[in-house]
């Protein structure tokens, strides 16, 4: 538990010292200064991205979790393999093709962004959806079957709640992954803080291209946060002292 606590400790610190850099680098490049003059720009570009964002994930979250349900189900087994296969295309393809595959049906737009974006969001929480109820203890299901549970309340008040964690966890990473992806919206009209970093990127702007690249960092740090905070108020609490103890 110790040596854990350091490592954390040593992955945290590296972390800060890393972001505080990319900070100084950012602030001696100008990044600060642009943000400071084109506030009312940069706040604009900062709600696309947010809404980008929380538009797939929430449409991903509804999609996977009930499909990582169903899968789970002994009648539904089957379907495991062809449905984490199909999730799958969305990590294995970049990204950028996604999107390119998708303009070519829906057009240019935050349509096509946000679809795009779904895709690639289905993967973390459906595979950690599906692996949590699976490592629920065989024990605790025949406890709730002993004690004259429906396998409807099974899933509700023993499988879910122990599998909330890992549930949980893949949003978390879903979410955070969904952040940077979303900065490539920009390439297919659909907005966001990309439209500064690749803008930078096309004029050798090193502060401009910074004055995307940071918020977008800052945005996912501050998420991963709210999300772990939310984490502490929605797992049990004697799972949390289990997970703690490993």
């Amino acid at each position: 538990m110790k040596r854990k606590s350091k490592v954390e400790w040593i992955v945290r610190t590296v972390l800060y010292i890393v972001i505080i850099a990319l900070v100084i680098y950012a602030a001696w490049n100008g990044s600060f200064h642009y943000i400071a003059e084109n506030t009312e720009s940069v706040l604009y570009l900062l709600g696309q991205h947010l809404n980008l964002v929380a538009l797939s994930s929430i449409a991903a979250i509804i999609c996977a979790v009930p499909l990582g349900i169903f899968v789970t189900r002994p009648n539904y087994r089957k379907f495991e393999f062809i449905i984490l296969n199909f999730a799958n295309v969305g990590q294995t393809v970049p990204s950028i093709a996604i999107l390119a595959l998708v303009m070519t049906y829906l057009g240019i737009g935050w349509q096509t962004a946000v679809f795009g974006l779904w895709f690639t969001s289905l993967l973390p929480i459906l595979r950690n959806t599906i692996a949590g109820i699976d490592s629920v203890h065989p024990a605790i299901i025949d406890s709730g079957k002993g004690m004259g549970m429906t396998q409807k309340q099974i899933l509700w008040k023993l499988e879910i709640p122990n599998a909330s964690f890992a549930i949980l966890a893949g949003i978390r990473t879903a979410i955070v992954i969904n952040v940077s992806t979303a900065a490539l919206a920009f390439l297919i009209g659909g907005g966001g803080l990309g439209d500064l970093i690749f803008s930078g990127i096309a004029l050798y702007d090193t502060g401009l291209m910074l004055a995307g690249a940071i918020p977008v960092i800052l945005l996912a740090i501050l998420i991963d946060f709210i999300i772990g905070l939310f984490e502490k108020i929605i797992i049990p609490k004697g799972l949390q002292r289990k997970i703690q103890s490993i």
